[in-house]
């Protein structure tokens, strides 16, 4: 696991490229905020997460599927995770910023995450997020599986 990125990955880059392309400036892995964000926007005070569909258990065909080996050790691993990004992203709420989690596999379809990051950037703070949780990965509680892991 020690080979594993957890900065610059190709999803994160992606999604770097389009934020730049919308004309939009950015800090990258704020250590002064809650969980280390990605991607930081100070101005207009919002946040990217850019999760690995496996490591943050999102229950997609790329990170639905529990490794066969040591199955405990990983259901355990996932809900920490999972736990954690939860965590973060209420702290963040909490302090103000506005929190978009874009996932790897969705970072494979480049005209819908295009359209997700112009709308979350285009958001003010009184917008209704249930129309933006329609068509982005934008949600109330991320980070969560679709259905729990069973043994």
């Amino acid at each position: 696991m020690s080979r594993i990125r957890s900065k610059d990955t190709q999803p994160e880059q992606v999604v770097r490229r389009m934020l730049h392309a919308l004309g939009f400036r950015f800090r990258l892995h704020s250590k002064t905020l809650p969980g280390k964000p990605d991607i930081v926007l100070a101005r207009h005070k919002k946040v990217i997460f850019v999760h690995g569909c496996f490591w943050h258990a999102h229950g997609c065909r790329i990170g639905g599927k529990l490794p066969a080996t040591r199955e405990k050790f990983w259901q355990t691993k996932f809900m920490r995770n999972v736990a954690r990004d939860h965590t973060a992203i209420q702290q963040l709420w909490q302090l103000g910023w506005q929190v978009l989690v874009v996932w790897e596999c969705e970072a494979l379809d480049p005209e819908r995450l295009y359209d997700t990051l112009a709308a979350f950037m285009a958001a003010t703070p009184a917008l209704d997020y249930e129309a933006l949780a329609e068509q982005s990965s934008f949600y109330g509680i991320a980070a969560e599986p679709s259905e729990p892991y069973s043994t």
